[in-house]
C-alpha cells in the first residue's frame, strides 16, 4: 500500500471554471499547467476528446484551451481536464438564449457524505456496479467485451483498461484491467505500481487485495486491485503494466480521495493537533515542544465547506493554497490572509511559516547538487557529478533507493578534491532510474533517461508474387535485436487477428511477416516501420490458373511397342489422374505412371489391342481434362506368291508426304511396315533441300502436276547407321527409324525406299520439329512516370515452328534477385504499360515468348530505369517590381519534389488574350527570382512558371492578372536606419560604412556633400537601385563633420544629415605639480590635456612610484578632478608622481610625471591623550513594557513577555499569587536583551491568577503584574 506522504501539487497554475452559455453560442475552457510541454487531456464522461468540427483544442506553451462550438442540450454535462496526476472537472449547462448569462460559476463545492459512507460514482464512473460493502468501481468504466462501445484496443494487449477512480475517506474502490487470452500461450504478467517506482505488489495487506481470474468462455484474463478504508494519502496516480513473452502495454490511471465531514462534525481540536500525534507517534519529551507541527491544510479545506457567505473581495477561491499564498506574501500581511482564509492560532501559523523556510535553507553538505534530470543515448556512458562541502565526507550513491556497489567496469567511483562523481558505462534500458547521492543525513536526486538510437533497416524487404492458397513470408533485418517495429498494409498498421491471418515473428534482429493462406484482399504494398526508417514491399496474389505448356496427342502404335503420353503444365506442384475411357486407370508392371516437374507421363509396354482407348489426364483442382486416342496397328498379312513386289504399308499410302510432328528434345519413332518377297531391302534417306523453308514438296519423281515448289533438292544425305542418336533398325517386316532427342536439324523430307528383285516402293514422310520459341531481344523502356512505365519489344527471331501466342513480363528491383510475373494471361501484343511501381526505386524487365510448345528462356533485362513523377507547380508565384522593359518576378519550391529531385525553372509570358507562350530565357534556372527584360513598354502580359526534373516539366503556376509593363511613379525617400540618426562615434583608422537604404521609381539620383562641400577624393560612395554607401577606409580625425545625403527624381526630393565624430586617444595631461607635502600626504595638481582626442575626458588615472624601486603603482582610477591627496604613503621614502587622462577611445599613450621626487620626513611631536570625567549610569529598575492581561486554552504553552531596563542589570523574580516561581519545573524563565519571558508549559485551569514579575538592583525596585485565565474548550 502507498505509504502516507503529503497529496502532490496541482499541475495546474490555473485551473477551468464551470459556466453557462447560451444554444448557439461556443463555450471556451481555459487551463494554464505550471510547466510548457506538459501532456493535456480533456474529457466528457470518462472519455477523451479529440479535435473535430465540434471540439477546438488548443495549446500553446503553458495554456490550454477547450472549445465547444455550437453548443447545445445535449454538449451539458461533465467535463475534466487532466495533466499527470492532477484531474480537475467542470460542468458546462446550456440554456436558452433569451435566458443566457455567459458569466462563468464558482466551481461546484464537494458534496460531504457521512462518515464511512463511500460518495456516489463519479460521471466517468457511470454505470459501475458497487461492491457489496458499497464501494466504487473504477474498473467498469467502460462496456464489457463484445458489448457495443467496447474500447477498441488494437494495438495493445488490454480488453478493457483501468479507468479514473473516486472515493471517499473511508471508503472502498476497485479498479480492473482485462486482457485478451485467446492468442496467448501462457497467462501474462501484470504488475500494479503506484506513481513511478512503487510496486504494490509489496504492499498487500489490510488495505489493499491484489485479485486474478480467467474466463474460459469469452477467453479473457481479469485482473483486480482493491483499495479498503482508503485514506487520503492514497490520491494520486497509479500505472497497470502486463507483458507477455514478445508484447508489452501499460496503463495510466488516477484515485480522487475526498474527504468526508459535514458542518456539524468539524472537530477543532483534530484539525489543530499535531502531525507528530496524528499520525500515530509517541509524545515528544517535554524539551522539544516543536517537533510536532500543527497542520492548519485539513481545516482550512473543511471549513470552505460551510462557511457563511461573505464579501466576494474576502473570499479566497476553493482550490487555492494558503500556504503558499503565505510563502509568497510580507509579514505584513499574514493577519489579513489569516483571517481571510479562517486561521485564528496565529502564533501556530507562524511557527510552521518558520519550519518551512529553514527547509528551503541552502544545503551544508552540497556545493554543486545532481542536475534534475539527465538523458543520455543507449550504448553511451553519463557521468553524475556532485561538489560536496566537506571534502572528507563520505558517499553513498543509490539507485532506486539500493546502494550502487562496485561491480566490474559498469559504475565507476570517482573522488577528485571536493568532487564526487559516479560514471555508468554503457547504459541500457536497466539503468533507466532515480538516482541520489547521500552525505551524512542529506541527499540530492536525480533522473536519468535512457534514450535508444533510432533502429536502422539493414536489409530491406523484396517483393513477392504468389498463388492464391499459398503462404507468404516478409522478412526484414534491423540493425537492433529486440526493436519494436510495427507492420503496415497500404498505410494501415496490421495486428494479430483472433483467425491468425497475420503472423509476427522475430529471430534476433530479423523480423517476419508469415500469412498464411494468401487471399486476393491481401494484395498490396507492405511496410515495416521502425523508428529510424521504413522497408516497403509489394505483394501480387493471383488466382490460380493452370497453362498446358503440352499437351497428349493421339498414338498409333503396333503389338508389343511402348507407347507414351506425355503432357506438359505450368505448375511442377500440380497431381493428377489418369482415366482409360473414364475410368481411372492403376498403374502395374506394364503400365507406369510418372511426375517429374511439369511433365506428367503415362508409359504401357508391351501394347496389346486391349489397349487401344480413349486416355485422359485430369490436374487435381483445376476444370481441365487432357485428352489423346491410342490406335493399336493390327498389320494384315496375305498369303501371296513367292516372287512380290515390295510395299510399304502405312494408313495413308500415296505419294503425297504425310507430316510427322515432334517436339523438340522428345524420341522420334518412325515405325513402317513393309512386305515382299524375297524381303527387300530398306533405304532411308533425308532430302537436303536450299530455299524457303516450306512443307515439303511431292516425292522427285512425281510428276510436274503434284504441285511446285519454291525448293530446289540438290543432295539426298543416306541414313544407314543403326547405332547412335539417330539410327535404323530393319527386321523382316518393318523397319524403324529412331531420333533421340529431336533437334532442329532433324527436320525435313525423309525418302523410305524398299526394293527386291521383283520391285520397289518409295514414300516420303516429311518430319516437322517444333520447339519453343527463342528468348525476345532486351525491351525498351519509355514513358516513365510516377509510378507506370511502356514496356515494347520485337518478337523472337525464330517461333519455334509454332505460332506466338503471346507473351509474359517480369520486373525486378536493381539490387534483388527476385523476378515478379507482372501478368498471368498471356500478352498478345508487343507493348505493356507496367504500373503499382514505387516512385524513386530503380528496376529491370524481361520478357518471354509464349509458344504451344512452352515458354522460352527469358530476354535480357532491360536497362535499368526509374519510375519518377514530374514536380508540382510552383507556389506563391508573385511580381516583386515592374519598369518600363522589365518585370522581376518571385516564387517558392513546389510543395512535391519527388524522387527525381529538382532541375529547374522555366519562365514564359504571353499577351493577353492570346495563346502562344514565349520563353522568358533560354534554358532553366535553379533561382527562385528572375527579372525578365527588354519587354515592350505599355504590353499587359500574363507569367507563368514551371519546375523540371528528370521525369520532364510539371505543371505551371500563372499570374491570375496581366501584368502591365509600365514603370510606377514613386516618390523618392530615404530609410535612415535608428542607430544613424544620433552621432556616429568611430576611432581613428578604423573602417567607416554607412548604408542607407531608400525607396523611389523610377531610380532616383543620390548626391553626398560635407557641411555643403563636396567630398574628399578618399570618401567613397557606392550607390545601387535600393541603398546607397558612404565608406571610408581609414578614418581620420579630418573626416568629423555633418554629412548631407539627398535623393532627387525630377523635382521631388528627400534629404536626410548625418553626424560622424572620429575620436582618439587624449594628449597627457599638462604642467602636473606637488602643491603640498603634509604627514604621509601629498597634494597634487596638474591641467587637462591639449588635446582631448574629439571627445569628452572621462577621467584620469594617478599612479605613484617609489624612489628606490621605480616600480608604479596606481593610487586613482577614474579621477574626474584635476587635484589630488595621495595618503598612507611611507615615512622617510621618496616618491615620483604620473598621471595619464582617458576618454571613450582609452588612456593617452605618455602621462605628466613629476621631474622631483617627494620625499616624507619623520614627524617628532608626542601625543597626549586627553583626560575626560568618568560619568555615573546608574539607573533604578524601570518596566518599559509591562505585562497585560491573557486569556489561553487549556493545554496550549503560553509566554507571558514584558521588558525592563536599569544598571546595574537588575535581578528578575516571577510570582504567582504571592508564590515564588523559581523552583516549579513547570514553569522557564528567559530573559536577554532586556526582554523578560516567563513559559508555562502546557498550562492547566489551576495556573490561573495574578503573575507577578519583580526587578530588583541597588537603585531600586519596580514591579509590573496581570492577570491569566486558563479556558477548558468544550
Amino acid at each position: 500500500m502507498p505509504e502516507p506522504g503529503k497529496k502532490p501539487a496541482s499541475a495546474f497554475s490555473k485551473k477551468p471554471r464551470s459556466a453557462e452559455v447560451a444554444a448557439g453560442s461556443a463555450a471556451v475552457f481555459e487551463a494554464e499547467t505550471e510547466r510548457a510541454g506538459l501532456k493535456v487531456r480533456w474529457q466528457r464522461g470518462g472519455s477523451d476528446l479529440s479535435a473535430s468540427d465540434k471540439y477546438g483544442l488548443v495549446a500553446e506553451g503553458t495554456r490550454h484551451t477547450l472549445t465547444v462550438r455550437d453548443a447545445c442540450p445535449a454538449d451539458q454535462g461533465s467535463y475534466a481536464v487532466i495533466a499527470g496526476s492532477s484531474k480537475v472537472k467542470f460542468d458546462l449547462k446550456v440554456i436558452e438564449a433569451e435566458k443566457a448569462e455567459p458569466v462563468p460559476a464558482p466551481a461546484p463545492a464537494e458534496t460531504p457524505g457521512a462518515p464511512g459512507v463511500a460518495l456516489a460514482p463519479a460521471p466517468e464512473l457511470e454505470g459501475s456496479a458497487p461492491s457489496l460493502e458499497g464501494s466504487n468501481s473504477a474498473a467498469a468504466a467502460g462496456p464489457a467485451p463484445g458489448c457495443p462501445g467496447a474500447p477498441d484496443d488494437a494495438i495493445g494487449l488490454f480488453v478493457m483498461r483501468p479507468q479514473d477512480g473516486e472515493v471517499t475517506v473511508g471508503g472502498s474502490i476497485t479498479f480492473s484491467a482485462r486482457v485478451a487470452g485467446a492468442s496467448l500461450l501462457k497467462p501474462p504478467v501484470v504488475k500494479w505500481f503506484k506513481g513511478k517506482w512503487v510496486d504494490l505488489s509489496s504492499k498487500v495487506g489490510q488495505h489493499l487485495q491484489l485479485h486474478d481470474s480467467y474466463d474460459r468462455t469469452s477467453k479473457v484474463y481479469l485482473f483486480e486491485l482493491h483499495i479498503t478504508d482508503a485514506q487520503v494519502a492514497f490520491a494520486g496516480g497509479y500505472r497497470c503494466e502486463v507483458s507477455t513473452k514478445d508484447k508489452f502495454d501499460s496503463c495510466n490511471f488516477n484515485l480522487t480521495v475526498h474527504e468526508a465531514i459535514g458542518q456539524g462534525d468539524l472537530d477543532l481540536r483534530s484539525a489543530f493537533r499535531r502531525t507528530s500525534l496524528a499520525a500515530g507517534g509517541r509524545r515528544t519529551s517535554d524539551g522539544h515542544e516543536d517537533a510536532g507541527i500543527l497542520d492548519f491544510s485539513s481545516l482550512l479545506k473543511k471549513s470552505s465547506s460551510f462557511r457563511t457567505p461573505r464579501d466576494s473581495k474576502l473570499e479566497a477561491p476553493a482550490e487555492e493554497d494558503v500556504w503558499e499564498i503565505l510563502r509568497q506574501a510580507p509579514p505584513s500581511e499574514y493577519e489579513r490572509i489569516a483571517f481571510q482564509h479562517g486561521v485564528t492560532d496565529l502564533r501556530g501559523m507562524l511557527r510552521r511559516l518558520k519550519g518551512m523556510r529553514q527547509d528551503e535553507r541552502k544545503s551544508t553538505a552540497f556545493q554543486k547538487k545532481l542536475e534534475p534530470a539527465y538523458q543520455v543515448s543507449k550504448g553511451h556512458k553519463i557521468r553524475l557529478t556532485v561538489e560536496l562541502a566537506d571534502p572528507d565526507a563520505e558517499v553513498k550513491w543509490l539507485k532506486n533507493g539500493q546502494e550502487i556497489q562496485m561491480s566490474g567496469s559498469k559504475y565507476i567511483f570517482e573522488s577528485v578534491g571536493a568532487k564526487r562523481t559516479l560514471t555508468i558505462s554503457q547504459c541500457s534500458l536497466a539503468d533507466d532510474a532515480a538516482y541520489q547521492c547521500v552525505v551524512g543525513g542529506e541527499k540530492c536526486s536525480t533522473e536519468l533517461f535512457v534514450k535508444e538510437p533510432p533502429v536502422l533497416i539493414t536489409r530491406p524487404l523484396e517483393d513477392q508474387q504468389v498463388m492464391v492458397g499459398q503462404r507468404v513470408e516478409f522478412e526484414c533485418e534491423v540493425s537492433e535485436e529486440g526493436a519494436q517495429v510495427k507492420w503496415l498494409k497500404d498505410g494501415v498498421e496490421l495486428t494479430r487477428e483472433e483467425t491468425f491471418k497475420y503472423r509476427f515473428k522475430k529471430d534476433g534482429r530479423k523480423h517476419h511477416l508469415i500469412i498464411n493462406e494468401a487471399t486476393l484482399e491481401d494484395a498490396g504494398h507492405y511496410a515495416l516501420r521502425t523508428s529510424g526508417g521504413q522497408a516497403l514491399a509489394e505483394l501480387i496474389v493471383q488466382e490460380k490458373k493452370l497453362e498446358v505448356y503440352q499437351s497428349i496427342a493421339d498414338l498409333a502404335v503396333g503389338a508389343k511397342d511402348q507407347a507414351v503420353f506425355k503432357c506438359e503444365v505450368s505448375d511442377e506442384n500440380v497431381r493428377g489422374v489418369w482415366l482409360k475411357n473414364g475410368k481411372e486407370l492403376v498403374p502395374d508392371s506394364r503400365i507406369k505412371v510418372s511426375h517429374i516437374g511439369r511433365v506428367h507421363k503415362l508409359t504401357i509396354d508391351d501394347v496389346t489391342p486391349a489397349d487401344e482407348a480413349d486416355y485422359s489426364f485430369v490436374p487435381e483442382g483445376f476444370a481441365c481434362n487432357l485428352s489423346a486416342k491410342l490406335h493399336f496397328m493390327e498389320v494384315k498379312i496375305d498369303f501371296v506368291p513367292r516372287q512380290e513386289p515390295p510395299k510399304i504399308h502405312l494408313d495413308c499410302p500415296g505419294r503425297t508426304p504425310d507430316t510427322i510432328v515432334v517436339v523438340a528434345g522428345n524420341k522420334l519413332r518412325l515405325d513402317v511396315p513393309i512386305s515382299g518377297d524375297p524381303a527387300p531391302t530398306v533405304i532411308w534417306q533425308k532430302t537436303i533441300t536450299q530455299g524457303k523453308k516450306a512443307p515439303a514438296g511431292p516425292a522427285p519423281d512425281a510428276p510436274e502436276d503434284a504441285g511446285d515448289s519454291d525448293e530446289w533438292v540438290f543432295d539426298k544425305k543416306l541414313l544407314c547407321e543403326t547405332e547412335g542418336r539417330v539410327r535404323v533398325e530393319t527386321s523382316k517386316d518393318r523397319s524403324v527409324f529412331t531420333v533421340e532427342g529431336a533437334e532442329k536439324e532433324d527436320e525435313g523430307v525423309y525418302v523410305v525406299t524398299v526394293k527386291n528383285p521383283v520391285g520397289e516402293d518409295q514414300v516420303n514422310l516429311t518430319v516437322k520439329v517444333i520447339d519453343v520459341p527463342d528468348a525476345p531481344a532486351a525491351p525498351n523502356i519509355s514513358n516513365v512516370g510516377e509510378d507506370s512505365c511502356t514496356v515494347q519489344w520485337e518478337p523472337p527471331a525464330y517461333d519455334g515452328g509454332q505460332p506466338v501466342l503471346g507473351y509474359i513480363l517480369e520486373r525486378k528491383k536493381k539490387k534483388s534477385y527476385r523476378w515478379m510475373r507482372l501478368n498471368f494471361d498471356l500478352l498478345p501484343g508487343l507493348s505493356h504499360e507496367a504500373r503499382r511501381m514505387i516512385e524513386g526505386v530503380a528496376y529491370e524487365m524481361r520478357v518471354y515468348a509464349v509458344n504451344a510448345v512452352g515458354m522460352s528462356r527469358p530476354s535480357p533485362a532491360s536497362q535499368p530505369f526509374m519510375p519518377i513523377g514530374p514536380p508540382s507547380e510552383p507556389t506563391h508565384l508573385a511580381v516583386e517590381d515592374v519598369s518600363d522593359t522589365t518585370v522581376s518576378l518571385r516564387w517558392r519550391p513546389p510543395e512535391r519534389v519527388g524522387a527525381g529531385g529538382l532541375d529547374g525553372y522555366s519562365v514564359e509570358y504571353c499577351w493577353e488574350g492570346c495563346s502562344e507562350w514565349v520563353a522568358a530565357l533560354q534554358g532553366l534556372t535553379e533561382r527562385t527570382t528572375m527579372l525578365v527584360k527588354d519587354l515592350p513598354t505599355g504590353a499587359r502580359l500574363l507569367f507563368r512558371v514551371r519546375a523540371y526534373n528528370v521525369a520532364g516539366p510539371g505543371a505551371p503556376v500563372t499570374t491570375k492578372e496581366p501584368v502591365t509593363v509600365q514603370e510606377i511613379l514613386q516618390r523618392p525617400r530615404l530609410q535612415l536606419p535608428r542607430h544613424l540618426r544620433q552621432t556616429i562615434q568611430k576611432k581613428v583608422g578604423e573602417p567607416v560604412n554607412l548604408l542607407i537604404p531608400f525607396q523611389g521609381k523610377p531610380r532616383p539620383q543620390v548626391t553626398w556633400t560635407k557641411e555643403g562641400q563636396p567630398l574628399a577624393s578618399e570618401v567613397n560612395i557606392r550607390n545601387s537601385p535600393t541603398d546607397t554607401i558612404l565608406f571610408i577606409r581609414a578614418a581620420r580625425r579630418d573626416h568629423s563633420g555633418t554629412y548631407q545625403v539627398a535623393v532627387r527624381i525630377e523635382n521631388m526630393e528627400d534629404k536626410a544629415t548625418l553626424v560622424l565624430q572620429i575620436v582618439d586617444k587624449p594628449s597627457p595631461p599638462q604642467d602636473i605639480r606637488v602643491v603640498e607635502a603634509w604627514g604621509f600626504n601629498v597634494a597634487l595638481e596638474w591641467k587637462p590635456p591639449k588635446d582631448d582626442g574629439n571627445t569628452e575626458i572621462w577621467g584620469y588615472t594617478v599612479q605613484k612610484a617609489d624612489k628606490k624601486t621605480q616600480e608604479w603603482f596606481t593610487v586613482l582610477e577614474h579621477y574626474r578632478r584635476t587635484h589630488c591627496v595621495v595618503s598612507e604613503l611611507i615615512i622617510g621614502n621618496g616618491y615620483y608622481f604620473r598621471v595619464f587622462s582617458h576618454n571613450a577611445v582609452g588612456p593617452s599613450d605618455t602621462a605628466a610625471t613629476t621631474k622631483e621626487p617627494v620625499f616624507i620626513p619623520r614627524p617628532g611631536i608626542t601625543y597626549e591623550p586627553p583626560s575626560y570625567k568618568a560619568l555615573d549610569f546608574s539607573e533604578a529598575p524601570s518596566f518599559t513594557h509591562p505585562l497585560t492581561n491573557r486569556t489561553i486554552i487549556a493545554g496550549y504553552t503560553t509566554i507571558l513577555c514584558c521588558s525592563v531596563r536599569g544598571s546595574p542589570k537588575p535581578k528578575i523574580s516571577w510570582f504567582k499569587n504571592g508564590l515564588d516561581l523559581g523552583q516549579d519545573a513547570r514553569f522557564r524563565m528567559f530573559s536577554k536583551q532586556g526582554v523578560l519571558t516567563l513559559e508555562i508549559r502546557k498550562p492547566c485551569p489551576f495556573d490561573g491568577g495574578i503573575y507577578v514579575c519583580r526587578a530588583t538592583n541597588l537603585q531600586g525596585e519596580a514591579q509590573c503584574e496581570c492577570r491569566l485565565e486558563v479556558r477548558v474548550p468544550q
